[in-house]
């Protein structure tokens, strides 16, 4: 402990970890909860937009959701989550980092998969401006390396994180990006490189000095985009100092928050160094459950609500 074991099987279309993958990111339709958008200044002037669900009457439970790469607080796995905890007694505050929320964010930075500074910052606005007895962290995909991130660093604000769940997690970024370019992930590869394209194209002709032209023509790959882009932003010496630092690998021992780790063994985006197995086997906080299904964020069962969302709640709601 605590590995958990899992009997998670879902129908045979989505035994098929691409199936699962498509599926929830692409043809899954859930019902939108309420949503009131909070704009947050944060210290060096640039904004993120909070996406809020709440009921008229007060409670004392808030989750944060952290969307994964390229997503946003309207994806179909952050309205699904808010969606089941808004229906059993918490708020909900979907965060989309920065320029993910439909309009480009004011710096020439943006987010990345260890800006815990912003996760900080949406923290600190809380704590001032709310009352609740206890707040849960769920993250997907980039979102969850960096709740990880955040925790292991056992910043002061911390002590006022009740428990975590991390869904579809590339604990090495390296090892995430290596399967990425395999062939059988191209489609995705190229999806996520075609809106990241956009988006630093939309920053140079913003801030020419800060990047010109040519080197956003450089930029063919993912990693490109992290050598040429995400590097430079960041204050990283290039792609692979970043994956170094930020990924979450390492900061798992640290953790002492009670986590939930849910990585399907049929995710096609993690290598083996993102099923950290023998780091959780005797973890007092972080529980790593590795059912063989899910797919990236997928997890489709029948009904409103997909095992991930489930199971996050089962163990959220079960930390005392």
């Amino acid at each position: 402990m605590p590995l958990i074991s899992s009997d998670f099987k879902p129908s045979i279309p989505f035994r098929n970890g691409h199936a699962s993958t498509i599926y929830s990111a692409l043809l899954r339709k859930p019902v939108k909860p309420g949503q009131e958008r909070e704009r947050l200044i944060l210290p060096d002037g640039d904004f993120l937009d909070l996406d809020w669900t709440r009921k008229d009457e007060p409670r004392d439970r808030l989750i944060l959701l952290l969307h994964g790469l390229e997503g946003n607080a309207q994806r179909p796995y952050m309205l699904g989550s808010a969606g089941i905890f808004s229906e059993n007694g918490y708020d909900v505050c979907a965060v989309n980092f920065r320029g993910c929320s439909g309009e480009p964010n004011l710096r020439f930075r943006s987010y990345h998969s260890g800006a815990t500074e912003d996760l900080s910052a949406v923290l600190q606005h809380i704590l001032k401006r709310y009352d609740y007895e206890k707040i849960f962290l769920k993250g997907f995909s980039l979102g969850g390396n960096l709740i990880l991130k955040f925790l292991g660093e056992r910043s002061e604000l911390t002590r006022h994180i009740t428990a975590a769940a991390v869904i579809s997690v590339p604990c090495d970024l390296h090892d995430s990006l290596i399967q990425l370019n395999r062939p059988a992930n191209w489609l995705y590869a190229q999806r996520f490189l075609k809106s990241l394209r956009e988006k630093v194209a939309e920053k140079q002709s913003r801030f020419p000095d800060a990047l010109d032209q040519g080197g956003v023509d450089q930029i063919k790959s993912l990693k490109d985009f992290d050598d040429i882009y995400t590097s430079r932003a960041h204050g990283f010496k290039d792609a692979l100092d970043y994956y170094q630092k930020c990924s979450s690998l390492q900061f798992i021992e640290s953790i002492a928050t009670p986590t939930l780790l849910l990585n399907a063994k049929n995710d096609s985006f993690l290598g083996a160094k993102c099923y950290p197995e023998e780091r959780c086997r005797d973890h007092a906080y972080v529980h790593f459950e590795s059912p063989r299904f899910g797919g990236h964020v997928g997890f489709v069962t029948a009904g409103s609500y997909y095992y991930s969302e489930k199971r996050s709640l089962e163990f959220l709601s079960f930390v005392k």
